[in-house]
Order: C-alpha cells, then sequence, then structure tokens
C-alpha cells in the first residue's frame, strides 16, 4: 500500500459506492412522486413562494434559475436515472476525472432539492446522505486505490452519527439513562414497522439489554473505528447489526441503511476477494483529496463543539451545501403515542357523532386493525410530519391548512400520498374535520379476542369541521 492509497479497501469501496447509489435512486424516486402536492405550483407549501422570500446564499438550488413542476420532474428522475447508472457500475467504466463527476451529479441535484424541501425535508438522513454524497465523489473508481484520506472522513461522519445519537440519549431523557425508554419506544415511534407490535411486547430485561447494548455501540466502539484492523473491522461490524435490529423493529427512512453503507467501508474485506493491482493516484487527484480533507477538518469545528456542549443540537447544517453536519436521534421519548385522524363528509350540516369517513394514510397508524407495515428505505414525508404534528400543532401550521383545502377540493396528487380516501376525486367531501386519539398496542389477549393492533381513545379536536369558502 503506498501512502496514498488502500487497495485493501477496494470491495469495501464498490460495497459503499453501489449501496450509496442504491438510496440516492431511494430518494430521487421518493421525491418525484410526493413533491407536486407537497412542493409544486399548486403544492401546499410551494417551492415558487420559498424562493421568493428566502436569499440564495440561504439555500442555493437550481431551482433559483428556474421553476416549473415538469422541470422538478426532470430533475428528480435524471437523478434517479444517474443513481441507478452508478448502481450498475457505469463510474468504473470512465476515467477517474469522469467517474467524480459523474457521483457529483447526483449530489448537486439533491442538494438542490432539499434546499428547496422546507419542513418535508428537515430530517437527519438528509443532510446524512448529502454529506455522504459529497465524499464519494472523492472516492475514486478501478483507475485508483480507495484514498486513505477520505475512508478516514468516512468514518468520522459515522463517529458523528453514533456518538452524536449516544450522547444526545445520555444528556436528554432519563429513561436512556434507567434502561427504560425502549418500555415505551417501539409504541410511540414516528412510523411503526411490522414488528414493532412484537417488538414492544418482549420481556423488560431484554429491553433493559437493548438500551444497555445501544449506549455501548453509540458511546464506545465508535473509537475504534479508528484503530487499526481487524479492531476498525470488528467495531464496523457490530454498528451494522445495531443497526440491523433497528431495522427490524421500525420505518426510519433510508437513515439506518445509509449507516451500513458507511460502516461497510471501514470493513477490511480482502479476505474476501485478491485486491487487483491498482496504479498510484495522479497528482492533480492527490491534490484535490488533500485540499478536501482540510476543508472538511476546518468545517468540522462547530459540529465537534456541538458534541461537546451540554446543549446539543440535534441534526442541524452549519453550511448550506451541508458538507459536515451534526446528527443525533431520541434525546426524548414520548411515552404517549398521540395521532391525528382526518375525516370528512358529505353533509351540508355535519353532525357530531355520525356521517363522518376516516382517511387512511399509507405508514401512519389509522384504522386499529391495521398491521403497521413495512416502508424504509422509501420516505413517506406527510406521514411523518402528521406525527409531529400530533406532538404539537405548531409543527403542521405551515402545512395542514393546504392539506385540509387540498382534500375538500379532492386534489389527485393529494390522494395519491395516501392510502385511501372515502371521497372520489370528482365527489370531494363538504367537511373536514380532525381529531386527536390516543394510540396504544393492544396486549396478546386483546389482539387474539378482537384482532386489532391498536386501541385507541378519542383525547380533543384538532381541526373543527371545516369547508371550503
Amino acid at each position: 500500500m503506498d501512502w496514498f492509497g488502500a487497495s485493501d479497501y477496494w470491495l469495501a469501496r464498490l460495497v459503499f459506492q453501489r449501496g450509496l447509489a442504491a438510496l440516492y435512486l431511494v430518494a430521487f424516486v421518493a421525491a418525484a412522486l410526493q413533491f407536486t402536492a407537497l412542493l409544486g405550483e399548486r403544492g401546499m407549501t410551494p417551492i415558487p413562494r420559498f424562493v421568493a422570500r428566502v436569499p440564495w446564499r440561504a439555500a442555493p438550488s437550481l431551482f433559483r434559475l428556474h421553476y416549473s413542476d415538469r422541470f422538478f420532474a426532470g430533475c428528480a428522475w435524471g437523478g434517479a436515472a444517474v443513481a441507478a447508472g452508478l448502481l450498475a457500475g457505469v463510474d468504473g467504466l470512465v476515467p477517474l476525472w469522469a467517474a467524480m463527476l459523474l457521483w457529483l451529479v447526483p449530489w448537486a441535484l439533491y442538494l438542490s432539492i432539499v434546499n428547496v424541501g422546507q419542513t418535508w425535508y428537515g430530517f437527519g438522513w438528509e443532510s446524512l446522505l448529502l454529506e455522504v454524497g459529497f465524499l464519494a465523489v472523492f472516492l475514486g473508481n478501478d483507475e485508483v486505490a480507495p484514498p486513505v484520506l477520505v475512508l478516514f472522513l468516512l468514518r468520522w461522519v459515522l463517529f458523528r452519527l453514533e456518538f452524536g445519537a449516544g450522547l444526545i440519549k445520555m444528556r436528554g431523557d432519563a429513561c436512556w439513562r434507567k434502561l427504560t425508554c425502549l418500555d415505551f419506544h417501539h409504541e410511540t415511534q414516528p412510523m411503526p414497522n411490522p414488528l414493532s407490535w412484537f417488538f414492544h411486547h418482549l420481556p423488560r430485561p431484554l429491553h433493559r439489554v437493548e438500551v444497555a447494548a445501544n449506549h455501548v455501540t453509540q458511546l464506545a466502539v465508535p473509537f475504534l473505528l479508528f484503530t487499526p484492523q481487524p479492531l476498525a473491522t470488528w467495531a464496523a461490524a457490530l454498528m451494522i447489526v445495531t443497526q440491523l435490529w433497528l431495522i427490524a423493529s421500525g420505518n426510519f427512512a433510508w437513515l439506518n441503511w445509509l449507516a451500513i453503507v458507511l460502516a461497510a467501508s471501514a470493513l477490511d474485506l480482502s479476505a474476501l476477494h485478491t485486491p487487483p493491482a491498482l496504479p498510484e493516484a495522479p497528482l492533480w487527484y492527490e491534490i484535490v483529496v488533500i485540499a478536501l480533507t482540510a476543508v472538511v477538518a476546518a468545517l468540522s469545528y462547530r459540529p465537534v463543539r456541538n458534541l461537546l456542549s451540554r446543549r446539543q443540537s440535534m441534526n442541524r447544517s452549519y453550511d448550506s451545501l451541508h458538507l459536515v453536519n451534526t446528527y443525533g436521534a431520541f434525546g426524548s421519548v414520548g411515552r404517549v403515542r398521540q395521532e391525528i385522524v382526518v375525516e370528512g363528509t358529505a353533509e351540508e350540516v355535519p353532525r357530531p357523532e355520525s356521517g363522518w369517513l376516516a382517511y387512511e394514510f399509507k405508514g401512519k397508524p389509522g384504522d386499529p386493525r391495521r398491521l403497521p407495515r413495512q416502508f424504509a428505505p422509501y420516505h413517506l414525508r406527510l406521514d411523518w410530519m402528521m406525527w409531529f404534528a400530533a406532538l404539537s400543532p405548531a409543527y403542521a401550521r405551515p402545512w395542514f391548512e393546504g392539506l385540509v383545502e387540498r382534500l375538500l377540493e379532492g386534489d389527485r396528487d393529494t390522494l395519491r400520498l395516501l392510502r385511501h380516501s372515502p371521497f372520489p376525486a370528482d365527489a370531494p367531501p363538504v367537511h373536514i374535520r380532525a381529531r386527536v386519539y390516543r394510540y396504544r398496542f393492544t396486549t396478546w389477549r386483546e389482539l387474539r379476542e378482537t384482532g386489532a393492533w391498536w386501541e385507541r381513545t378519542y383525547v380533543r379536536e384538532f381541526l373543527p369541521p371545516t369547508r371550503l369558502r
């Protein structure tokens, strides 16, 4: 191995790049299929209105040069096409400089989407995908060995992701220190999956073991990423196992899968495949990688300061290009699950307790007899924001009125975001209302007797009966 390249990580780079390309593909397809109702010209939070009031420096994006729904769709599907090509390995068929440009395309397109995505794109995994995607531009192809410095920077991202999540738990909710958070988490997490009910009913002593193991994986193991092999490989492998456990128990878009892809870049897989003989990197490439490392080191100051702060922020970007960010998850865990149920009626004078039919969302709980579905790594943005809205009406202020208006109009793009509408698009309801219910997982006995996975209780009104003016 020369001072710059690490040939033993040739296979690890391949796994990382193909995994990242697959996640890019998922992200672009999700954007293409959901943007019209959320961000389009007639969406709940239109992009043209946003770019008119936010300066370029705060949110650089291609859509500042031009916006139309057709142009957005072209960018999203174009990004998906490039990601599919990278997944198929086209970056290995072109010169090094061209491969770098290929990886730059999905990063630039997705940055343009995130920077105008407003509340719908305010999740930590958006910045994580951009930060990792930017580093992937400099990882090279089969013309060079994987650069040691870029491999180090990928581990630095993984360290901040895991260690930041561990610190914010210990500094946040006391249940993490008492090892009791998983008594509630599987039931109250944003979007349960088909196994969440079963995870919730695991014995409580096992929940304590889960939390303790999580603390070890997030607070101690990340330091081993910077040790010699095979310790670094064992640390990365342990992180992968932990992430697979999280994937089995909930829907968190591509967060866990991206953590696995990052950890894969730290694996020494040379025993599985003899690394090919690769030429030394050209001088210009070495200079570019060294410059990248210097930039990341400088931009890491504020994320590191945040890690050391008692007032640690969770999931924050410090620059508009999302180059070096801070991460964290579940600094607090809800004890009670509340859900907003949206209902409509065709009656001109609605009755309080009859004639109301419920809209069903794809991912968030609604019908108590419906088992939660698996959607991750696909991201259902409206469903996630409905969970936040149930926590506080402030989360719903920018978009909920727009959602209600579009349901009253029978807007087809909005209805496509739902699993089921009780009203056809050409015969929308006259009134819409929203009510808050407390949801809890049923017990084994209740499930056998009723066939319901949830038991719900009315809490309060969220939106009184409303009609179009």
